[in-house]
């Protein structure tokens, strides 16, 4: 008899191994502890962290927290860090520690570098949206007849007013 591929830890056999015992099948109990490996490394509590590489294996091992980020951006990601308020309502003392327990970003910013940022802030509101490139074509009907084609340009007044008032 073949076997179509190797048993190497406990995990592969299920729940054989569990009703080889209820049933007190002795044989296939020492059947399936014989077909498995001798090597301990290849037994199912040491297999978990294959993805991770060392670098993780050291922080989930020693159970430190992540490392702190340097910036944080809020137009991608609404949920940061903001320590300050244990500041506020606690000590000092306590502040510290819950920054080395949740560390908070060193920057927090929007979505663009501070440069750009300060740029756009003492540009229009055209460049803007130009940089953005949120402006949204206009587009010109030209079979209107020059009736309706009034008639829209009277619209935009009127609304223009509005806005001013």
């Amino acid at each position: 008899m073949q076997i179509a591929s190797p048993l190497t830890n406990e995990l592969q056999l299920g729940s054989r191994l569990n009703s080889a015992i209820e049933h007190d099948r002795r044989g296939e109990f020492g059947l399936l502890l014989a077909m498995l490996s001798a090597d301990t490394r290849d037994m199912a509590q040491f297999q978990f962290d294959k993805d991770l590489n060392v670098e993780q294996k050291l922080y989930k091992k020693f159970e430190l927290p992540q490392q702190q980020k340097l910036c944080d951006d809020l137009s991608t990601d609404m949920k940061h860090i903001d320590n300050s308020t244990i500041y506020r309502q606690q000590s000092l003392r306590q502040f510290q520690l819950q920054q080395c327990l949740t560390p908070e970003a060193l920057v927090i910013r929007g979505k663009h570098s501070d440069e750009i940022a300060q740029v756009l802030a003492n540009a229009s509101y055209l460049t803007q949206q130009k940089y953005q490139n949120d402006l949204q074509s206009i587009t010109f009907e030209e079979d209107m007849h020059f009736i309706e084609q009034l008639e829209r340009q009277r619209q935009i007044s009127n609304t223009m007013i509005r806005i001013e008032a």
